[in-house]
């Protein structure tokens, strides 16, 4: 199965500078369980709302760093030798090159920090 039909991930930018982003009603209006929305860039990095439920599959990033912060809920991160837990107002950065997945056990609602060049997907 392609695994990137498991997953909502759209890479258009939602918001300009200067336009109010309500991250609330945004969250309160997906209905996908697995919605990732590209929200605003920042310098070279990009910032995303992903609204989850269940699982990502592993993968890595080879250039770019990825930051993860929780707004509600509980998102596990599995690395090849532990496990992150992540309650509302935690982040985590996960460093290039380190193989990941990302699960989420009920509705989860996360920003994602990454440089606009990173595939969402891994390399």
């Amino acid at each position: 199965m392609n695994n990137n039909k498991k997953y909502s991930i759209d890479l258009e930018i939602k918001y300009q500078p200067l336009e109010i982003i309500d991250i609330s009603k945004l969250i309160e209006d997906t209905t996908k369980k697995w919605q990732n929305i590209s929200l605003c860039n920042v310098n070279e990095s990009v910032i995303r709302l992903a609204v989850i439920e269940g699982e990502f599959h592993w993968h890595k990033h080879e250039k770019e760093d990825e930051f993860f912060f929780v707004i509600d809920g509980l998102l596990l991160i599995d690395l090849e030798d532990k496990l992150i837990e992540l309650m509302p107002k935690q982040g985590f950065t996960i460093p290039r090159g380190v193989m990941h997945r990302t699960r989420a056990p009920s509705r989860t609602s996360v920003l994602v920090v990454e440089k606009t060049s990173l595939i969402p997907t891994g390399d």
